[in-house]
């Protein structure tokens, strides 16, 4: 077995969506200046990177990502290739032939290549394909870019479709050269009481 990483490096470099915080770390003691200790905090928002989003971050009531079950990033995971151009939302059609054997599924992309040169025209999911894969028993859908509905949607419409059928959002992923296939996924959120997202170490495992 071999462990892939799926998530793109945090560093002041790094993208997050246009408005919202960017990512500082302070270094606050250093045992390079003479101190016994290294000590630094950060501050960035919670969307930043690879990421999960909590139902309260699109409806109204919702659950806090601390209170989300940690099945939805944990176990056997589809990574699909799909083939669709920049700026449009991803079809059930465009799934055609594809092997869907797991609970939890990645979209690989590539419409957005470079998490510190952003760019608008990602592709996107529909809320036929939310529901497309609901009725397939998959409870977590996972995509390489930094959301799940257009860069200019309002109504987030994908988003209310994970909602409706309490499922499972992963964004920011890092896909580039996975191979399709089936693998384990580890994408734990940290358990942020409130929050409305957490960063995860993304990664899957071989089978």
């Amino acid at each position: 077995m071999a462990l892939i990483d799926i998530s793109p490096a945090i560093d002041a470099g790094i993208g997050v969506w246009p408005g919202d915080t960017p990512y500082v770390k302070t270094t606050n003691l250093e045992i390079a200046a003479g101190a016994n200790i290294t000590l630094s905090d950060i501050r960035t928002t919670v969307h930043v990177g690879a990421h999960t989003d909590a139902p309260n971050h699109y409806i109204a009531h919702g659950q806090d990502v601390a209170s989300r079950s940690l099945d939805y990033y944990l176990g056997r995971c589809n990574v699909i290739h799909v083939f669709v151009e920049r700026g449009k939302r991803i079809m059930p059609a465009d799934l055609a032939g594809k092997q869907i054997t797991a609970a939890r599924v990645l979209l690989q992309t590539l419409t957005f290549p470079d998490h510190r040169n952003w760019n608008t025209d990602f592709a996107s999911l529909s809320p036929e394909i939310v529901e497309f894969l609901h009725n397939r028993n998959v409870i977590t859908i996972g995509i390489d870019t930094p959301s799940v509905d257009p860069f200019d949607s309002k109504a987030l419409e994908a988003h209310h479709a994970f909602a409706q059928h309490d499922m499972a959002v992963l964004e920011g992923l890092l896909l580039d050269g996975v191979a399709e296939g089936e693998y384990e996924l580890i994408a734990l959120p940290l358990r942020l009481v409130g929050a409305d997202a957490s960063p995860v170490r993304a990664v899957l495992r071989t089978l």
